[in-house]
C-alpha cells in the first residue's frame, strides 16, 4: 500500500515513493516555491525571546589548549 500525502504548497495528492524525487512536494515548482517562502522569511520557527542571547553578548571563547 502506498502512502499518499498532500503537497504542502498546493495541496495536490502526492504518492510517497522513492521514485518521487520531489516528495513531499508534487513538483519542482512547488518545491522551489516553498524554498522561496523560507528565503523571504514567510515561515518562522517558534521560540522564546529567552532562547536567543542578546546581540551585545560576546560569543563563548574556546578554552581548549
Amino acid at each position: 500500500m502506498t502512502t499518499v500525502v498532500k503537497c504542502p504548497t498546493c495541496g495536490k495528492d502526492v504518492r510517497w515513493v522513492p521514485e518521487n524525487r520531489f516528495r513531499p512536494f508534487c513538483s519542482e515548482r512547488c518545491k522551489q516555491m516553498d524554498l522561496g517562502a523560507w528565503a523571504a522569511e514567510k515561515y518562522r520557527i517558534g521560540g522564546n525571546e529567552e532562547d536567543t542571547p542578546p546581540d551585545d553578548e560576546a560569543p563563548p571563547t574556546d578554552t581548549r589548549q
